[in-house]
């Protein structure tokens, strides 16, 4: 199958800047390094602005994320059961490139790493001892806090990721759109997305992959330093946790540059490996039948409190738990999304709507069940027996310190607390590697295979983010920075949402109509239009031959409707530039009807040619390619007579004011 050439050629001779979108790189680019200026510079300043922030933030706006969060996971559960279910990702041809293995293995390493491993002790034993309601130190409020951590790190979590994946997915893979965020708002603001409006939607997605990143790797090495304290004596200071990011971002730099394939995939299967070595030895070193049935009741509890912790925002009784914890999380997840949204639709090319969102939601948030079901309930089992190891206050006063304790009552503390902290590493190097990944992927104007500098530029820039943070205020300036940048890309989610709805519906409205063969047209003696599209068909027609087609066919044929369609109450025009023509028809406040010959160049299969011995020399022809609206049609109107090409214009017409009046299912 042939493909096209991509728009952007990596060349010797052309400019670095050539391959970034210039607009959404350095404004990026700009309000980060100022933000790292701050917290450097002005640490002391900058804890109190980002601790005031915050606050405010989830006074006014806590309500605001809940119903995000609840909304999101409530509409990607209609879109599993939905019309919509089995449209691919892709052509409906497409396979997906990964196997499951892979992709759940990728899924994992990318999403909550090393927040499992920050919070999956800590987190249950702050509930238990520190209940959001009621007396601390019970079996209830064990029972309770395993709900609670359950219900931070559950289903709603991943539904968050599955808005944004599903929409670059499927814009992207299926219409050819970049895989850039601004492509989901393609069925509400058109080409539009390539201005204003779609450079602020990437520059709010850059901000929150960045500091939503830079958290989570700040997390981690706080981690680390602590299991370095506990396995070697390591003074725990920012300064010690500052040389572990420049020395794991060095790591994660040669990982971005190796690729996906490379590097990312094969460290995720080294952690997914090392997760499951964990996995195990605390199921046998712990009280193996104690974890199992404490693992059951745990998923019955949350599926059964579900709706009551989703919607209670202790509205009659504010208590500062909310902001420190639930609120703190849905900001943390929204901030992640566009980062772990656009690495997971990057690897989910081939996959139905409805394989997308059941793999996405529930393996991975099966695996962080089961992570913190045996996590969490062997340091509850601890602390319940009063073991002595007083968890509890490791937990409290010094988070990242929980799992060595841990540990440290169980067999082999030093060779695990030493795969762990290996786990740890490897989980901060994939976060680093696919968040620069993500990033690049944006400024560089949706390219999937970005260069390698930009790699190694937002690799740094990643480590540098976590490294002023940490100096700003540690934990506390990184909560305020995720919850920060969460806000703006709320909304942007939102719309993204209406935007896919409107891009499914309107395929599910056009699916029946399929391009066939030109209607029969009487001929002429002179007229052979069979061999222009015989021609055509078998990718003989160049540069020349398409720009003529234009001149001769298109503009003529999109004239003479134009003319008609004034003499009604409906507008229309026509746009043309060097690559394209359209004519646009207005309804007011009804969506716009489309019809586009876009000019597209294409190699010839290699098969075809089996002896080219390189790149340079291959052969290549013209498509003009029809466009709507709702995005590429994936046929060629290359040969199509001015009578042919109209009635191709108006059966494509008739389909969408048959769309417009519709009922909505």
């Amino acid at each position: 199958m042939s493909q096209p050439i991509p728009e952007i050629k990596a060349e010797t001779k052309a400019s670095l800047l050539d391959t970034i979108c210039r607009p959404v790189f350095f404004i990026s680019a700009g309000l980060i390094v100022l933000v790292c200026i701050y917290g450097a510079g002005f640490s002391e300043h900058a804890a109190v602005t980002f601790n005031s922030t915050q606050r405010w933030l989830v006074t006014n706006f806590g309500w605001f994320y809940m119903a995000c969060i609840a909304f999101f996971f409530l509409f990607v559960i209609y879109l599993t059961f939905s019309r919509f279910a089995k449209i691919k990702l892709g052509p409906d041809d497409s396979e997906p490139d990964y196997s499951y293995l892979s992709w759940v293995a990728m899924l994992f390493s990318a999403g909550m790493g090393i927040g499992l491993l920050f919070f999956g002790v800590s987190e249950p034993l702050t509930h238990y001892a520190q209940p959001p309601k009621g007396a601390g130190g019970t079996v209830e409020a064990a029972n309770r806090a395993m709900e609670i951590t359950f219900f931070h790190w559950g289903l709603q979590a991943w539904a968050a990721y599955i808005v944004v994946g599903l929409s670059l997915a499927y814009f992207s893979f299926r219409h050819g759109l970049p895989l850039s965020v601004r492509s989901a708002f393609y069925p509400l603001i058109g080409d539009r997305i390539n201005g204003p409006i779609g450079h602020a939607v990437d520059i709010f997605a850059v901000l929150g992959t960045m500091f939503g990143v830079a958290t989570s790797l700040g997390l981690g090495v706080m981690q680390v330093n602590a299991g370095l304290n506990f396995l070697f004596d390591t003074e725990v200071s920012t300064f010690i946790q500052i040389l572990l990011i420049v020395f794991i971002t060095g790591m994660a730099t040669i990982s971005v540059v190796a690729g996906l394939d490379a590097g990312i995939r094969r460290i995720s299967e080294l952690n997914m490996l090392l997760a499951l070595v964990m996995l195990t030895f605390i199921l046998l070193a712990g009280p193996t039948a104690t974890l199992l049935s404490a693992l059951l009741q745990n998923v019955g509890g949350y599926l059964s409190s579900m709706v009551d912790m989703t919607f209670n925002l202790y509205a009659y009784e504010p208590i500062e738990w909310m902001e420190d914890w639930t609120l703190f999380y849905w900001a943390w997840w929204i901030s992640w999304s566009p980062f772990v949204g656009m690495f997971i639709a990057r690897i989910s090319r081939g996959r139905t709507i409805r394989e997308f969102i059941i793999g996405v939601l529930l393996v991975p948030a099966g695996f962080t069940f089961l992570w913190l079901g045996l996590f969490g309930n062997t340091a509850l089992t601890m602390e319940l027996a009063d073991s002595g190891a007083n968890l509890v206050n490791a937990a409290i006063e010094d988070s990242p310190t929980a799992l060595y304790a841990m540990l440290e009552q169980l067999p082999w503390s030093t060779l695990m607390s030493l795969v762990a902290t290996l786990l740890i590493i490897t989980f901060f190097v994939t976060s680093s590697d696919s968040g620069s990944l993500v990033i690049d992927i944006i400024t560089s104007g949706g390219n999937e295979d970005p260069p390698v500098w930009q790699r190694i530029f937002w690799a740094v820039t990643e480590g540098t983010v976590a490294a002023a943070l940490l100096l700003a205020g540690g934990l506390s300036a990184l909560q305020a920075a995720a919850i920060s940048s969460a806000l703006p890309f709320a909304f942007v989610m939102l719309l993204m949402c209406f935007g896919l709805y409107k891009g499914l519906q309107m395929e599910t409205f056009r699916h029946p109509y399929r391009p066939l063969p030109a209607p029969r047209i009487p001929q002429s003696p002179a007229a052979k239009h069979w061999q222009q599209r015989l021609r055509a068909l078998i990718g003989e027609h160049q540069q020349q031959d398409v720009k003529g087609f234009i001149d001769t066919t298109v503009r003529p044929a999109m004239e003479a409707v134009s003319q008609q369609i004034d003499k009604s109450q409906l507008q229309a025009k026509i746009e043309e530039s060097k690559s394209m023509i359209r004519l646009l028809v207005s309804h007011g406040t009804q969506t716009d009807f489309k019809y586009e010959i876009r000019l597209r160049e294409y190699a010839i299969p290699s098969a075809a040619f089996p002896k080219l011995p390189n790149r340079d020399q291959e052969k290549t022809y013209w498509r003009a390619e029809v466009h709507l609206m709702e995005g590429p049609q994936h046929y060629d109107a290359a040969g199509y007579s001015i009578e042919q090409l109209t009635s191709d214009l108006l059966a494509q017409f008739e389909i969408h004011m048959q769309s417009l009046h519709a009922p909505v299912q």
